[in-house]
């Protein structure tokens, strides 16, 4: 009986909301499941990478301030930038790798870039970052985005319309593609949504 492999994943903001539901229903699958809040310290084994820290700070392009934009692209677009480069290099070379951008419909342009403008600018450089990845990463690393809709979580708020098992969802569908899955999208509810 050949032994199977047991997959690693790592979550970025996984101590609370979303990324806490991802966590726990990656380890239902099997996975060794590593939690990354802002001071955890993760390891080079890495097979799934879950980028889903995010901040939603600023209001208007001329009304926010230049901290939001910065906050805003720091969390959501150069955070994920960061461990992309520390971990997909490690995913090319085992030639197996699944990358999973946590986004927002506010970061689509065929959503009208809707919400605050740094959240929705930052999201909509996400969104690049995932395409361009996928392209670089080759065939057998995954590189997609999901939009986990409006989601009841700290940064949701009460009034959201999704619980968090549902905002997991699609992202542990992409963290377990098979091999001939797609790359280079954005999904909602395990369909791709237009840029």
């Amino acid at each position: 009986m050949a032994k199977t492999m047991t997959r690693t994943a790592l979550v970025t903001g996984g101590n609370r909301g979303i990324g806490l539901e991802v966590c726990r229903q990656l380890a239902k699958e099997g996975m060794t499941v590593i939690l990354g809040s802002r001071d955890a310290k993760a390891g080079v084994s890495v097979d799934v990478l879950v980028n889903n820290a995010g901040v939603y700070p600023g209001t208007s392009i001329l009304e926010s301030k230049d901290e939001d934009f910065h906050d805003a692209f720091e969390a959501n677009f150069f955070g994920a930038l960061r461990t992309c480069r520390a971990f997909v290099p490690g995913m090319i070379a085992r030639k197996w790798g699944r990358v999973v951008n946590v986004t927002s419909g506010y970061g689509l342009f065929s959503e009208g870039l809707n919400g605050p403008a740094p959240y929705s600018l930052s999201k909509a450089a996400l969104d690049a970052l995932t395409f361009k990845l996928a392209g670089e990463a080759g065939a057998r690393v995954k590189v997609n985005a999901v939009c986990p809709g409006w989601v009841r979580t700290r940064m949701g708020g009460s009034g959201a319309t999704r619980p968090v098992e549902k905002g997991a969802e699609t992202i542990v569908w992409l963290a377990g593609l098979p091999d001939d899955g797609p790359t280079g999208g954005v999904f909602r509810d395990k369909k791709p949504l237009a840029w």
